[in-house]
């Protein structure tokens, strides 16, 4: 399935009201692939369906930094190095393993990417924004970048 398909999938279902069904597509990927591989996508029992507003307000009992709540700059930060930290995992993909995802640096890479969201939602809450909001707006401004054929480019208003 293209990346557009998927952007107007997902965008079909908030329209229509399946909050909870915004992050279905990408978990049915990610377990599609984990079955291709023989394995599940998550620990049997320990999969919880999560929406990102859920995630958020969860994940900020594990806050513990300088001034949490009221210290924008140290989710920023932190995100900036996580982001590193894949784009170090994509690398290394590529320089020894011939650009392939083996499933140990797939899960090395699931590690840093759940550290890449954890710094986003305290950024968001910092900021006092809701991740849920913020996710949808997005696929909303995809859509219409798609719709009006405007995808490829540069320019945050195009």
């Amino acid at each position: 399935m293209t990346l557009a398909r998927d952007v107007e999938a997902v965008a079909g279902r908030a329209a229509q009201g399946a909050a909870a069904q915004l992050e279905r597509p990408v978990a049915d990927r990610a377990a599609q692939g984990a079955e291709r591989r023989g394995q599940s996508a998550a620990p049997r029992g320990r999969f919880v369906p999560m929406l990102l507003s859920d995630y958020q307000s969860r994940s900020r009992v594990t806050a513990v930094y300088p001034d949490h709540g009221d210290n924008l700059l140290y989710p920023t930060l932190g995100l900036c190095g996580e982001a590193g930290e894949v784009a170090e995992k994509v690398k290394k993909m590529i320089r020894d393993d011939g650009g392939i995802l083996t499933d140990e640096r797939r899960a090395a890479l699931s590690k840093e990417l759940g550290d890449v969201l954890w710094y986003v939602a305290q950024v968001a809450t910092e900021a006092d924004l809701d991740l849920a909001a913020i996710a949808e707006a997005n696929l909303q401004k995809l859509l219409s970048r798609r719709e009006r054929d405007v995808l490829q480019g540069s320019g945050d208003d195009r």
